[in-house]
């Protein structure tokens, strides 16, 4: 397991899971203090995890994508 911290989001920690070859997130512990997390960020932050993981391409070409 993999954890996460954005900057738009500085009081919640995300844990992100491997999934086959890429990382999905799997939990956060969210903050009141911080903004809701919606699906948009949740996309942004898997696409940023697998970039700095070296994971891009395998997460790009998963089936469950929705492009």
């Amino acid at each position: 397991m993999v954890r996460g911290y954005f900057d738009k989001f500085p009081n919640t920690i995300f844990y992100f899971r491997r999934i086959r070859r890429y990382y999905i997130l799997y939990t956060l512990d969210w903050q009141p203090d911080d903004p809701e997390v919606t699906k948009e960020d949740r996309d942004q932050m898997q696409v940023l995890i697998n970039e700095a993981l070296g994971r891009e391409k395998e997460y790009r070409k998963r089936k469950s994508r929705s492009i």
